[in-house]
């Protein structure tokens, strides 16, 4: 049964760091997991949540530091001191450790990094923040479990009690050669199995799944979703054991990364959260907004082009279909470029790209026809003429046509470049769609109905 966080326990907890009952609340929030610990922090205030924070022991407030939101967690280390961080950064994971330190302003940085007492983990912290964040090596950390292979069975059991004192869980135990380099993994009932006088280079496993630490972070996903690791070693260009990475950890890697192609998919081109300032949050939304007013702007002069519609009373309800053609078109669009880029994302885009087009095509061609005979449906109910029923309906097939292409080939056109194709599924898309779908149905219909 978990946790249950009430306001009640909330408002004690305010009442408590009010009168400064510190030991009443060492005893009620001890025995609570780190993560309830988190979520009664995020419902207090700055002041309440620092005095906590300095409050409880370090070991359980620094993986708490880790769950709360990352603005909310810098505001926090405004408020503490250099010693008092570096407290926290010793009970953390180092992969953890360097991410609060990034956060960090440079100046500040150095001194929590000069103040922890452990100059190995000093160093390790240091090490991961020279790897780009995104990748293999911004993303692992350096505690985990090896042995070398010319050890003995029970030499080995010796040392990997050492080692896993430091190790909050041990998923794997990593072989490695006398100059570090990655041989295998370990399999625990082989080495329970196994004689005390054995080596390890007779009873270990020779094939280990491994990434390189410049692998970018998507990629460490992929092949840790495929293989259902719980854990991936890392090495270097010399294949030397630099690190690991955990399954929770790429699960939060993950996380952001849906967060942020979904920012982009709906037009925010930076990170930013709810809680930003104006400006920050201005500067994210206004440069697709401006391109969405220049496909605006377009629409308005491809209209003007057939104000002809507007005047002859045979044909002028064509004006009224206007939004109905735009907006299937930027559906179909988002559609097709939604699904691309979810395949791109995992590496099961296959195939040339005409294979890819005409499929969408064939898929548009179906979709079409039906959303097509519904049109024409709908003007026989309306005693429409055939004619009028008949543009209406050859412009929406058109459009959709169309729209499924550019909405398939922009997204991989894109990702060809390096760029994110994530950006095609927002405004990009819808915006070059309505221009195109606005100019289709008044050309099909010109053609059509001769005005």
């Amino acid at each position: 049964m978990s946790f249950e966080i009430s306001n009640e326990l909330i408002d004690q907890v305010k009442h408590l760091i009010q009168d400064e009952g510190d030991t009443h609340l060492e005893e009620m929030l001890g025995e609570i997991h780190f993560a309830d610990i988190a979520e009664i922090i995020g419902e207090l205030n700055l002041y309440q949540a620092t005095y906590l924070i300095k409050l409880l022991d370090s070991e359980k407030t620094s993986e708490a530091l880790m769950e709360l939101e990352e603005d909310f967690r810098e505001r926090i280390l405004e408020n503490l001191s250099v010693k008092e961080i570096a407290e926290e950064l010793e009970e953390m994971d180092t992969d953890d450790a360097a991410d609060i330190i990034a956060e960090l302003p440079e100046d500040r940085a150095e001194e929590v990094i000069a103040e922890i007492e452990d100059e190995k983990h000093a160093e390790d912290i240091k090490e991961l923040l020279l790897y780009e964040e995104d990748t293999a090596g911004g993303l692992m950390a350096k505690e985990l479990v090896k042995v070398k292979e010319t050890w003995t069975v029970a030499g080995c059991v010796r040392e990997m009690r050492r080692q896993a004192e430091k190790v909050t869980r041990v998923h794997s135990i990593y072989v490695v050669d006398k100059d570090g380099r990655l041989k295998g993994r370990l399999s625990l009932k082989d080495l329970l199995t196994a004689s005390a006088k054995a080596y390890i280079s007779d009873v270990y496993i020779p094939k280990v799944d491994y990434v390189n630490v410049e692998t970018e972070g998507e990629e460490v996903a992929r092949i840790m979703q495929k293989y259902d690791l719980e854990a991936i070693p890392v090495v270097d260009n010399e294949t030397v054991l630099v690190g690991r990475i955990t399954i929770d950890d790429m699960v939060d890697f993950i996380k952001d990364e849906a967060e942020k192609d979904y920012q982009m998919a709906a037009g925010i081109s930076q990170d930013v959260e709810a809680d930003d300032n104006v400006w920050e949050l201005t500067r994210a939304r206004l440069p697709w907004l401006i391109l969405g007013l220049f496909g605006g702007l377009g629409s308005v002069f491809i209209m003007q082009d057939f104000e002809d519609v507007m005047t002859n009373p045979r044909i002028r309800d064509l004006f009224f279909y206007t939004p109905l053609i735009a907006a299937m078109a930027g559906n179909v669009g988002v559609q097709s470029s939604a699904i691309i880029v979810q395949g791109l994302a995992n590496d099961n885009v296959k195939g040339s790209l005409l294979k890819r087009l005409l499929k969408e095509i064939g898929l548009s061609l179906i979709n079409g026809a039906a959303l097509a005979l519904l049109v024409i449906l709908f003007g026989l109910i309306m005693n429409y003429e055939i004619s009028f029923s008949l543009t209406i309906a050859a412009a929406l097939m058109s459009v959709i046509i169309v729209a499924a292409l550019i909405g398939t080939f922009v997204p991989i056109i894109l990702d060809k470049r390096g760029i994110d194709p994530a950006i095609a599924t927002g405004p990009f898309i819808t915006t070059s769609n309505d221009i195109f779908g606005i100019f289709l149905f008044f050309y099909i219909a010109k053609l059509i109905l001769d005005f």
